[in-house]
């Protein structure tokens, strides 16, 4: 582990402005998140059942969204796509805080379908502005980022709905967010590599991701003929899948870790100790980003998988709040790394004309996965108590991952004999500068 491995990733100021930018952005993201909910329960008198279906909505429409606003990214830039979102957000969140229950949850889903993509922007902007070998740092960075906005947002909104009206103050919240996102909009940072060839760029990474595709997927016609299988929407191979796979699977375990938190606290009559053991948790992802981000070398997304999964399974043993609080903290150690070699990952196999896409495709992933995640843990909670939605999620993770391992296991196998490439979806990339690291073309080094 080298810690010295941060120092020039801070010092790039495009990197560094884009990790501010997110903290600032995320905060009140997160604070509205909780405000909406406490308004739908408190000011209008709903239930908590009621109150998640004006977050689902919101949700459903985020995930909708996804693909197409990434997709919009890649053809028309930042500020085209960025602009209309935030004359939508405006128009919704000046009018929601003041209307009933039913046209408070189409505005929340209208809003969703128009977000502003900013996890999409801020992710491409930092793997733009990095050289191959330090992506897995930086985007440790954010990950540990967006963990600090995490601990601090949902603590602010709570104080905020609590000391005023939370009419205004979701009101104050969510435009603050959409002042953040017109910052973004201008101060427009690039998205992609500036180059004065960007179809020979473009066709290297495209002639990269094939081959690692053709690696992957085993096929003898590839073997034989060195191509690659059709892609869906021109990037979507068998890897990338996979990939999309271990990032909604990792939600899955996330948000049915975030629901077994809840009702183990309340089943000790703890329920006052929910935020700071969230906050444990939270503090445990940021340390394993961090270490992950010094780390030597990149590990296969399943390894990471599997082991999320591993360490949640043991918070079912817990005995009390103490103990259950140091297992909570020790199976959020590998949150983050899991979520940044996803991206990571993605970022090596999909060429860069297809980036904006191919985030919006991987935060639609993690949103199904969450929002599978919740009710999952929920059912086995319900039926077994609440060691069981630990479990249940647990065991899941544990089996997508090892099944993941042993079909990249099967690939490199059936890859070697014919003479592929390494897929970097088993995790052979090295961050320390490994064949494949050397192997991404320049476009993708800062400029």
């Amino acid at each position: 582990m080298d810690l010295g491995a941060y120092r020039p990733v801070l010092a790039n100021r495009d990197t560094r402005g884009a990790l501010l930018l997110g903290f600032f952005i995320r905060v009140p993201m997160w604070a509205g998140a909780v405000i909406l909910t406490l308004h739908v329960v408190s000011s209008l008198g709903r239930s908590y059942g009621e109150a998640g279906l004006v977050t689902a909505a919101s949700t459903i429409a985020v995930a909708v969204s996804g693909p197409w606003r990434g997709r919009l990214l890649d053809r028309i830039g930042l500020r085209r796509t960025v602009g209309p979102s935030l004359v939508v957000q405006v128009v919704c969140w000046s009018i929601a805080p003041w209307v009933g229950y039913a046209p408070l949850v189409g505005f929340a889903a209208l809003a969703g379908l128009f977000v502003v993509p900013t996890f999409s922007i801020l992710r491409q902007v930092i793997i733009r502005s990095v050289p191959a070998d330090q992506r897995r740092t930086a985007l440790s960075l954010d990950s540990s980022a967006t963990e600090l906005s995490f601990m601090a947002g949902p603590a602010i909104g709570v104080w905020l709905a609590t000391s005023y009206d939370t009419a205004w103050a979701l009101l104050v919240c969510e435009l603050t967010s959409v002042a953040a996102g017109f910052v973004l909009w201008l101060v427009n940072p690039p998205l992609t590599s500036d180059t004065t060839t960007p179809a020979t760029d473009e066709q290297g990474e495209g002639a990269r991701a094939d081959a690692i595709a053709t690696a992957e997927t085993g096929s003898e016609a590839a073997g034989r003929t060195g191509r690659a299988p059709r892609a869906l929407r021109g990037f979507i191979t068998v890897p990338v899948a996979a990939v999309y796979l271990a990032a909604a699977c990792s939600t899955l375990v996330l948000s049915g870790t975030d629901v077994s938190i809840v009702a183990a606290l309340r089943t000790y009559d703890a329920t006052q100790s929910i935020g700071w053991v969230l906050a444990l948790w939270g503090a445990g992802s940021l340390v394993g980003g961090l270490v992950y981000g010094a780390w030597h070398r990149s590990f296969s997304v399943f390894w990471l998988l599997g082991g999320l999964a591993a360490l949640t399974l043991p918070v079912a043993l817990a005995v009390g709040v103490p103990s259950f609080a140091v297992l909570v903290t020790v199976s959020g150690l590998l949150c983050a790394p899991t979520i940044t070699a996803t991206v990571e990952q993605l970022s090596r196999l999909v060429p860069e004309r297809f980036r904006g896409e191919m985030m919006g495709w991987h935060g639609s992933a993690m949103t199904a996965g969450s929002a599978l995640g919740a009710p999952l843990a929920g059912f086995a909670i319900d039926h077994g108590g609440w060691q069981w939605g630990f479990v249940v999620v647990s065991l899941l993770g544990v089996l997508v991952a090892a099944a993941g391992l042993v079909a990249a296991g099967r690939s490199r196998s059936r890859g070697a004999g014919s003479g592929s490439l390494p897929s970097a979806a088993t995790g052979t990339t090295s961050g320390s500068g490994a064949d494949s690291d050397r192997a991404v073309p320049a476009a993708n080094m800062e400029h």
